[in-house]
């Protein structure tokens, strides 16, 4: 998703591969982290976390209008993040990234208004190989007080596995894991969701409303 051909070329393999495609249904779910002070962030980096999370999507949903619905049943979903609005530490690339994704969203639901419902949706911390992959005690320190303020995060005994609580002692609340922000995603390409366009979806346990 990151280089100049990669988006349109999984569209060009998958047109090859399936006659008559038809794109119902596209989940924007790629994106790197990247977390660092402004003394510390470099113009490369820069160009490669927009590279992924903004110039990928786009090239990706420009490749995709041949094939998108005409009837506007089309679904077309964009993993944001709470790090768009809430300001925090160390997320002037990262968060400036997913600012750019919902602007991005607000405009292709009107430009593609005909196709298809385009909304997005913005996860907290959710348990994820990137995740994990990360020092939790490197995290800012606001936050940690942040993420502790989450309505559904209280650490469940017994249900929460190791990773989460894990996650819940340094934080003060568990992170989703990937289901949960699945079924959310999950509702919004139903059928039944075609109302909803333009919008930024609660996908955090109710974090953003508690702030």
């Amino acid at each position: 998703m990151g280089s100049l051909t990669g988006p349109s070329d999984i569209i060009k393999t998958a047109a090859a591969k399936i006659p008559n495609l038809r794109l119902d249904i596209i989940v924007n779910n790629a994106g790197i982290a990247y977390l660092k002070k402004i003394a510390d962030i470099t113009a490369e980096d820069f160009d490669r976390v927009y590279s992924v999370n903004v110039r990928g999507p786009l090239l990706l949903i420009k490749a995709a209008l041949p094939y998108l619905p005409n009837d506007r049943s089309g679904r077309i979903v964009n993993v944001s993040s709470l790090a768009a609005t809430t300001g925090g530490s160390d997320q002037t690339v990262y968060g400036g990234t997913k600012a750019a994704l919902d602007a991005m969203t607000r405009t292709w639901s009107r430009e593609l208004a005909e196709h298809a419902t385009v909304n997005s949706i913005n996860p907290g911390p959710v348990m994820t190989d990137m995740m994990r992959s990360f020092s939790l005690d490197g995290f800012p320190s606001d936050v940690k007080s942040f993420v502790a303020s989450t309505p559904l995060g209280k650490v469940r005994e017994g249900i929460d596995d190791e990773d989460a609580v894990k996650f819940a002692k340094v934080f003060g609340a568990r992170p989703a894991y990937v289901q949960e922000i699945a079924g959310i995603v999950g509702m919004i390409v139903s059928s039944e969701s075609g109302w909803c366009t333009g919008q930024v979806i609660c996908a955090n346990g109710g974090l953003r409303m508690a702030t």
